[in-house]
């Protein structure tokens, strides 16, 4: 039975196609019907993952292919997600690397591809997206070939097999065709070459049982849901188990509920599952992430699952502004760490821990990207809290104090090369590589602090007009970089409660950009605005014009009033300094200072300096 299933992982960098293919497996597979109406990219169940067109949870799915049973696992291609492409591989004994034709190996393709080679996997490359102008599949082969020597593969790995793409119309080929033409009929060729390059789970049914989890889920009618691959044994519903974290960790006894299988989207109940098996089970409270769930009379744990340290960290703290609680549901400290201890049991890349100030909890992860997602699902639960700026993450070495260095890769116009690197060179970057593509566009490689990167999303996206591309990956840690110069800009600072006013937005106009609009709720001490100079200023946001009985001939000046600054999550996160923060509610994103007051301010601005 076990020769029947092949467990393959689909790997790529962002954006280069992952869900769009597996939607493709999926229809050719037989898995919907022909009367079924799919929505497109039908993996991103996830509200914001459809919202933001980005994968951020990995997700398991099976189809079948002339009588052989493959799970098929669309993992994210953010290096924020690391964490959930680690537990992804984990379950897989082959992955699917994709690369697009036109962009070639990126910054998360290294990331992934590092991971899966030190697994000992063989990865399938597909050239995907070969029917795009500019596509190049030969020298997208060359440079993954060079990546993988470069990352230490072994002769086996580098004697990858290839297949040419094009996941949104639905075709594979083994052959290289005409530009302009299609080269294949349908999927078959990736089908094919996963059936023969991917090999099946070797494990004996009559071994004691070893199932590791790698993924936890939720349900309101049977509780924790465990998903992992059956490495030996057989696993049936009612069965007794030993639950180990690893072979000296905790033990639980537990007894399993039910045990499902994937078929296509849906997950079905069987009477067991055997070596090779993707498996849900539940009935087991204690079950977590990198548990071995094993035999009673003979245990076999296998290690914990490692996954990297994180690199970023942020303080979340209770909302204490004014304008707290008028729109959340949870806000108090014990609340939001109770959410926070909920997040850990899933998310494995995610550590928080209590600090010596009441209501702050300190949160690290991989990335902004992997905290303010936390966020935005948070304040969509009805969470009310504030957030300060994310710091990176400093390691002593050797006695030398080290921190983060991501490598960089930018995508962008000939035209705004100089402002980008420019601006790189000031946040301490480092030109690695530079390569023009011939058509008008030029590839930039930095190696740049982690530091450095935080509030240059808005910068870069102005420099380059909104056509760059940007990616970025940790790459180790190195020696202190020194200093790096923070914002250019001051703040606009209330000095007042109350609602703003047209009149006061027209007074303010020239003093610099606002985050609010007429009728918006303000308080002091809040952040209304960019200063268009480099120092904090205390404005009258709530003034109104003073009625008189004198006129004027003529018609009064209109009031012109340049658009407010949309504020988002991630805006809010990047642009604000260390003694500001974010107030996160359901409904408003709101800018404050730490201390309201304009003299507790100075105060902490005169203890600060000493």
């Amino acid at each position: 039975m076990s020769t029947q299933i092949r467990n393959i992982a689909i790997i790529a960098h962002v954006d280069h196609g992952k869900t769009t293919m597996v939607d493709q497996l999926l229809r050719q597979s037989g898995t919907f019907a022909d009367h079924e109406k799919v929505v497109d990219t039908v993996m991103d169940n996830n509200a914001i993952e459809r919202e933001r067109g980005i994968t951020i949870l990995a997700k398991n799915c099976a189809v079948s292919w002339e009588g052989t049973h493959i799970n098929v696992i669309d993992t994210p291609g953010h290096a924020d997600f690391g964490g959930e492409v680690e537990r992804a591989l984990s379950m897989v004994d082959g992955v699917v690397l994709l690369i697009d034709a036109q962009e070639g190996p990126m910054p998360q393709t290294r990331f992934v591809t590092k991971k899966a080679l030190a697994l000992g996997l063989k990865p399938i490359v597909v050239v995907n997206k070969v029917d795009k102008p500019g596509a190049d599949p030969d020298k997208v082969i060359n440079a993954a070939f060079d990546l993988f020597d470069k990352l230490g593969a072994t002769d086996e790995q580098l004697d990858f097999p290839v297949v040419y793409a094009s996941g949104i119309n639905g075709w594979s080929s083994l052959e290289e065709g005409v530009p302009g033409e299609q080269w294949g009929k349908d999927m078959s060729a990736l089908f094919n070459t996963i059936l023969k390059h991917v090999p099946s789970h070797e494990g004996d049914a009559s071994e004691p049982l070893q199932l590791q989890i790698s993924a936890i889920d939720f349900s309101t009618f049977v509780g924790r849901i465990g998903v992992g691959r059956v490495n030996s044994g057989t696993v049936r519903p009612g069965m007794d188990v030993l639950v180990m974290e690893g072979p000296d960790g905790k033990q639980t006894k537990g007894r399993i509920n039910q045990v499902l299988t994937f078929e296509g989207l849906d997950r079905v109940q069987v009477k067991e599952a055997r070596p090779g098996d993707i498996v849900l089970i539940n009935g087991i409270d204690e079950i977590g992430i990198g548990v071995t769930v094993t035999d009673v009379n003979d245990p076999r744990p296998l290690p914990m699952l490692k996954v990297d340290e994180p690199t970023l960290t942020m303080n979340f703290c209770v909302n204490t502004s004014p304008l707290a609680g008028r729109e959340g549901k949870f806000v108090t400290s014990r609340q939001i760490w109770d959410r926070l201890q909920k997040e850990l049991q899933a998310n494995m890349a995610l550590r928080v821990k209590e600090t010596n100030e009441d209501g702050i909890f300190e949160v690290s992860g991989r990335g902004e990207l992997h905290l303010t997602i936390l966020l935005e699902n948070m304040r969509r639960e009805g969470y009310e809290l504030a957030v300060s700026k994310p710091r990176v993450v400093f390691r002593e070495i050797d006695g030398v104090l080290c921190e983060p260095i991501e490598l960089v890769t930018a995508d962008i116009e000939e035209g705004h090369q100089g402002g980008v690197m420019q601006a790189l060179g000031e946040r301490k970057g480092e030109l690695v590589n530079m390569e023009p593509d011939g058509r008008g566009r030029v590839r930039l490689e930095y190696r740049i602090p982690a530091r450095g990167l935080i509030g240059f999303t808005n910068e870069f996206l102005n420099l380059t007009r909104g056509s760059g591309l940007i990616a970025n990956i940790f790459d180790g840690y190195e020696e202190h970089r020194g200093e790096i110069g923070s914002r250019k800009n001051g703040v606009l600072i209330s000095m007042d409660d109350g609602e703003i006013f047209t009149y006061a937005l027209g007074k303010l106009d020239d003093r610099g950009r606002m985050f609010v609009k007429a009728g918006d709720p303000v308080y002091e001490g809040m952040i209304v605005g960019i200063h268009s100079r480099d120092n904090d200023l205390v404005v009258n946001a709530t003034r109104t014009k003073q009625l008189t009985n004198f006129r004027v001939s003529g018609k009064e000046d209109a009031i012109k009033i340049t658009p407010p600054i949309e504020l988002t999550l991630e805006y809010g996160v990047e642009f604000i300094e260390d003694d500001e923060l974010v107030e996160i509610t359901p409904k408003s994103i709101r800018l404050r200072k730490r201390h309201l007051k304009e003299h507790e301010r100075k105060r902490a601005s005169r203890e600060s300096a000493v």
